[in-house]
């Protein structure tokens, strides 16, 4: 490729940009102030306080040498420029370190997208089929895959803490706990309802049919959140636990369901659901249920509270149409449009088989361009 100076010099600009909206020197007095914590002799006393400042830690330190990186990188690429005018040729050592800085400058990019409160947690995600019976649960399945694949893709942990099949196929509901850096950050995107469009595999008369399912995702809080729910709002429930994956029924009632009803800071009535599976006791289930309420209770205030433009009633809307924040057409032609950010492709199959960054990346750009607004 032919590399133009001009453009090069755009990207460098970039990277001065970066350095402003990372606080670059900010971050870098916070590493140290949090190191300093680190070498208190009582410091992991307290071990999920201690986790909690090295996770900080590794975020803080993580986006200062991603810029330094950058920093070195640009250079290289100057030092490179200057042997090609004395009529050297490096031209491909040239076109290598381009292809790399451009590669890390967007990856940084999209790393300082995720710089809200939240961004950095673990998440927990919900997938509930809309009306429509089969057709709709196997739709739900297949979110439940893409969602995982993106995952695994990422080298994120997963684990499934609630899963109920479907009466014929697919899934009637299922949540799984995705644990890893920035996993809220990415899937919040991924709130709100997914429409389907197929010739349906289960109509005989192979009938064009549409689908719903929605997805709600939520932060796992941890110590350094408050939350307080009555007990008396609370409601439990247990059942037999069924894992997914072909495991056997439990003879013993292990699952736990809890349903909180009251009220939000809005005024505003909310009846919030949380089952866990997952374990082998009751009791470890319990906890691990409450821990899955709190969190989806605490995603509904922090909606409130930071008034997005899009009510939290489109993200947990009823699953029909013109509620829908992504289309997923399979027939009469092939292409996923997320109605959101307009970001759109043609190829299905990758998408269903995980390729999210590219809506993940265009819903980012775009909350990013309204807080600036």
């Amino acid at each position: 490729m032919s590399i133009q100076a001009d453009k090069l010099e755009k990207l460098f600009g970039r990277v001065d940009q970066l350095r402003g909206y990372l606080d670059y020197d900010k971050r870098k007095v916070r590493v140290i102030e949090l190191q300093e914590q680190t070498q208190d002799p009582e410091f992991w006393n307290d071990s999920e306080k201690a986790q909690g400042v090295m996770r900080q830690l590794d975020h803080q330190k993580s986006l200062v040498e991603s810029w330094d990186q950058l920093d070195e990188l640009r250079e290289s690429i100057r030092v490179y420029q200057q042997f090609q005018e004395e009529g050297e040729d490096v031209q491909e050592e040239l076109e290598q370190e381009v292809d790399t800085f451009i590669q890390k400058l967007d990856d940084l990019e999209l790393q300082n997208m995720l710089s809200g409160d939240d961004d950095h947690r673990d998440a927990i995600v919900t997938f509930n089929p809309g009306a429509g019976g089969t057709e709709s649960q196997d739709w739900g399945q297949m979110l439940f895959r893409m969602i995982n694949r993106w995952a695994e893709k990422h080298d994120y942990n997963v684990s499934v803490v609630e899963y109920q099949d479907g009466d014929v196929a697919g899934i009637k509901s299922a949540t799984i706990e995705v644990k890893g850096a920035n996993a809220y950050g990415f899937l919040k995107s991924e709130t709100g309802t997914h429409r389907l469009v197929r010739i349906s595999p289960f109509d005989s008369n192979a009938r064009r049919h549409t689908s719903f399912c929605s997805v709600f995702v939520s932060p796992i809080i941890d110590d350094t959140i408050e939350v307080n729910l009555n007990d008396s709002d609370v409601e439990l429930q247990r059942f037999h636990a069924s894992g997914a994956g072909g495991q056997n029924v439990n003879k013993v009632e292990t699952g736990v369901r809890l349903i909180w009803t009251g009220k939000l800071s809005d005024g505003s009535e909310e009846r919030v659901v949380a089952e866990c599976q997952q374990e082998r006791s009751q009791l470890q289930n319990r906890e691990k249920a409450m821990v899955l309420l709190k969190s989806r209770v605490y995603e509904l205030e922090k909606n409130i509270k930071e008034r997005e433009k899009q009510k939290l009633e489109d993200s947990k809307s009823s699953n029909e149409w013109g509620s829908q924040i992504r289309s997923y057409v399979f027939h009469p032609y092939n292409m996923v449009k997320d109605h959101r950010t307009d970001h759109e492709t043609g190829d299905v199959d990758s998408v269903m088989d995980g390729d999210l960054d590219p809506f993940m990346k265009a819903y980012l750009m775009s909350r990013v361009a309204e807080q600036t607004v």
